[in-house]
């Protein structure tokens, strides 16, 4: 504010110099100190800002968004703050885990100034005081795990420096919202080991993978003979039993047919002249046989007496005439 009054009063200086404008230098410096009080007491706040007010060193106010009056001279706008919520780059650093090896981490932090008078008095920079503490957090909590737990732990790790944080944001006026771990980077050499320990690990499922392929392979293979084989035996059985039920079957017509023409030759033979119709077809029946029996190289072989033939027919038809009489005779008695 002094700057601008002693621009003011070296206006009305001026005014004073020059004669047209000489009688005019008091309502000059009147105008020109009217216009500093206006623009010094005038404050317009933007929307998600707050400025606080101190009188005579000492706090006074906090400063809403929208139009605001000061005191001139006696106050003054000390600091301003945002209370957006604001992302902080931590800087990367070395820790030391559990097993002692070296892990390059960084991240960044998300807070929000919660209230404005704490984050002006509370500490002389509020930035450094967490960033600092969000590095000390993160070296203990990586401490407290080995290599391999911290690459799977991150949001254990992060809720941690959070909780920290927060719990020492509060006096400082802010609150620190959540962490984020953006990079964990162990030595060239741990890198290789782990490729190396991922490509072995790899390769065993590959081969597990393979093996178990092969094995699948074996038992569809060998589950598909089963199969085959069962469907063999069945159709094996299947035909056995067509063969078998076939061959009954042809046997039983034969039989049936036997039995047919066995009663129609006994109801012939007792029928009128069924038994000299009998006698002329055994005779016939004999005399046939030797027309095709046994030709071998030319050789025709023929009874030594041919008287035979008489004593046969005369045999056959004696069979019939008993056949006959027993017949006849099983009859009587029903028809009694």
């Amino acid at each position: 504010m002094f700057p601008k009054l002693i621009g003011a009063v070296i206006v009305s200086i001026i005014a004073a110099t020059f004669e047209p404008t000489r009688g005019y230098a008091i309502p000059i410096f009147l105008i020109a100190v009217i216009v500093v009080f206006v623009i010094e007491a005038v404050r317009i706040v933007p929307q998600q800002q707050a400025w606080v007010v101190e009188r005579l060193g000492k706090f006074s106010e906090t400063l809403q968004p929208g139009l605001n009056l000061i005191i001139p001279f006696f106050e003054r706008v000390a600091y301003t703050h945002s209370l957006k919520e604001v992302p902080l780059d931590v800087p990367e650093q070395v820790c030391i885990t559990r097993d002692n090896t070296q892990l390059g981490v960084d991240g960044v932090i998300y807070y929000q100034v919660m209230d404005p008078r704490l984050a002006s008095y509370g500490s002389s920079n509020y930035i450094t005081a967490i960033v600092q503490l969000a590095q000390t957090t993160l070296r203990s909590e990586i401490g407290k795990m080995e290599l391999d737990k911290t690459f799977e732990s991150r949001d254990v790790i992060n809720r941690q420096i959070v909780a920290s944080l927060d719990e020492a944001g509060r006096n400082w006026g802010i609150k620190v919202l959540r962490y984020e771990i953006k990079s964990l980077t162990p030595p060239e050499a741990i890198l290789r080991s782990m490729q190396q320990q991922i490509t072995a690990e790899r390769e065993k499922r590959a081969l597990i993978a393979k093996s178990e392929g092969e094995r699948q392979q074996e038992i569809n293979v060998a589950d598909g003979e089963k199969q085959a084989a069962i469907l063999k035996s069945e159709g094996d059985k299947t035909a056995a039993i067509n063969r078998a039920q076939g061959e009954a079957t042809r046997i039983r017509l034969i039989a049936e047919a036997s039995a047919a023409a066995i009663q129609a030759v006994a109801e012939a033979m007792n029928g009128p002249g069924g038994l000299s119709a009998a006698n002329l077809k055994i005779a016939e029946a004999y005399v046939n046989a030797f027309a095709h029996l046994a030709r071998t190289n030319n050789t025709l072989i023929v009874p030594a007496n041919l008287g035979d033939m008489a004593t046969l027919v005369t045999s056959a038809m004696t069979m019939l005439e008993r056949t006959k009489q027993g017949a006849q005779a099983a009859a009587a008695p029903a028809r009694a």
